[in-house]
């Protein structure tokens, strides 16, 4: 029996607002896990970056999302960008009997065109000044991160789509 839902894609893909309308609909807890290890840690996870390094983020990263899987209550859960990229964190949400792990799968322009007007709010793409290069940033990502999201178990292609509607997907592939 399915009790949880785990998304997983690019910054920009839609995770948050998937996952809040999901847990609304589903009604059940949603999770994002950027937020609840900067809960957990007492910072944003800018500040861990700067004051703790990316090392003691990905392992703090994998201890919480270990606890987040061994909840045993119904959840959706929004997982940050790298999440499934690093150490055995996919494996560990592909063991597991009770997560439907799916991946929200935009492509290279729609992310660029989501992902440049926020870019302020992203440590990671802010200092990119323009869409060329966010653009070229995000191919060089994607390609290193492909083959750990395309490992879900269900891949939603988000493109020209409403939230709505992805959910409606999203839940389809529930049943």
């Amino acid at each position: 029996m399915i009790k949880k839902i785990f998304l997983i894609g690019y910054m920009g893909s839609g995770k948050t607002s998937i996952g809040a309308k999901l847990a609304e609909i589903l009604n059940c807890k949603f999770l994002d896990l950027d937020a609840f290890i900067e809960e957990r840690e007492e910072m944003s996870v800018k500040m861990l970056f700067k004051l703790k390094g990316e090392i003691y983020f990905r392992k703090a990263e994998t201890k919480y999302l270990q606890e987040i899987i061994d909840q045993n209550e119904p959840i959706i859960v929004s997982l940050g960008g790298g999440t499934p990229c690093y150490g055995n964190n996919m494996e560990r949400v592909l063991s597991a009997t009770d997560i439907k792990s799916v991946y929200l799968k935009a492509t290279i322009p729609t992310l660029a065109e989501r992902l440049f007007t926020e870019k302020e709010q992203r440590p990671l793409i802010a200092h990119l000044n323009s869409k060329e290069l966010l653009i070229e940033f995000i191919g060089k990502h994607l390609f290193e991160r492909s083959p750990f999201y395309s490992q879900s178990e269900v891949t939603i292609l988000t493109d020209g789509k409403s939230i709505d509607e992805i959910v409606e997907e999203v839940l389809k592939a529930e049943d």
